[in-house]
């Protein structure tokens, strides 16, 4: 019986996640604007739904650092700057090089194939609004095997996070080559099951994404 339904049956998402997935995505790909209020009533009547769900999924896009919340002027898409960059950047480094570092030593070969069909998918596909989910099943595959699942809840909250960001990094700033070559790089050393060159080529990775997308974008002022 073990493995029976493994990859069939899938979790129903909940009206806030069914909410929060749109919203992520509609900010991710510029529809919704840095600063656009994210209003409770409407968005209710917009989607159809009542406000709780629409409070719980924007308190969820809260925690993921897409949307802020103010205690009197209510929600709005979060503001993109160069500090909250290199902050999301930064974290994502310390967190994913703990998990790949745990992980490569149990990485089966069904795995590593996986993260590189993944590539390939990358390669192949034409809508950017697809590559920062990939660029997540990719890396999200290689930490799979580090035997921490808060660990990895997090590291899929932070990628989450920056996702309007990879998808700048891989189309408006021309990265996607680049970053591809980084990942099957990445790929070889945990084939190799050298943790700690894997672990050095991810943190280059962060580095130089995080210091073009910095460049891009203005700083925060004091």
């Amino acid at each position: 019986m073990r493995g029976l339904g493994e990859g069939l049956v899938q979790k129903p998402l909940t009206v806030a996640e069914q909410v929060a997935n749109v919203l992520r995505e509609s900010i991710a790909d510029g529809s919704l604007a840095a600063g656009t209020p994210l209003r409770q009533d409407d968005l209710a009547e917009r989607f159809g739904f009542s406000r709780m769900p629409v409070r719980d999924a924007l308190r969820q896009l809260e925690a993921e650092g897409i949307v802020s919340i103010h205690p009197t002027k209510g929600a709005h898409v979060a503001r993109m700057d160069a500090t909250e960059i290199r902050e999301i950047f930064a974290v994502r480094e310390l967190l994913e090089s703990e998990a790949l570092r745990l992980s490569v030593p149990n990485l089966t070969r069904e795995k590593l194939d996986e993260a590189g069909h993944v590539l390939n998918q990358i390669d192949a596909e034409p809508n950017v609004g697809r590559w920062g989910t990939l660029n997540r099943i990719f890396h999200l595959a290689l930490y799979s095997a580090c035997g921490n699942a808060r660990l990895l809840g997090l590291i899929e909250a932070h990628h989450n996070a920056a996702d309007r960001y990879v998808r700048i990094l891989l189309s408006s700033l021309n990265y996607r080559s680049q970053s591809q070559e980084e990942h099957r790089d990445l790929l070889t050393t945990c084939r190799h099951r050298d943790a700690a060159a894997a672990v050095r080529v991810l943190r280059k990775h962060l580095g130089d994404g995080m210091a073009t997308l910095a460049q891009a974008g203005p700083t925060r002022k004091p």
